[in-house]
């Protein structure tokens, strides 16, 4: 398996580092312009101010979806957002406070 590295990655303007190997990069943008998406979605709509605020209701709503959908494994699903979140907590673990 190969050796992860630093993957930067850009969200809603803020740019993150994510410890990522090159098998793992296109569905980690995949999943980075997904989620760039939906926040951008949020906004857009006007009704969540912050960027934290619209980055809870994304992933809420991303992890509605996956659980809502018919068919295959719960488990599985559930790992795999497991695993998207602790991606995402570790790059904003590293990045400085905003105040």
């Amino acid at each position: 398996m190969a050796v992860p590295r630093s993957v930067e990655v850009t969200i809603m303007g803020r740019s993150f580092k994510v410890p990522c190997t090159p098998e793992e990069e296109p569905a980690l943008m995949a999943a980075v312009n997904y989620l760039n998406n939906k926040m951008k979605q949020i906004r857009d709509q006007g009704k969540i101010v912050g960027t934290e605020r619209i980055a809870m209701m994304a992933g809420l709503n991303i992890a509605h979806e996956m659980l809502s959908q018919g068919g295959g494994d719960q488990i599985a699903r559930r790992n795999k957002l497991q695993t998207m979140t602790e991606l995402l907590d570790g790059a904003l673990d590293e990045q400085p406070p905003l105040f």
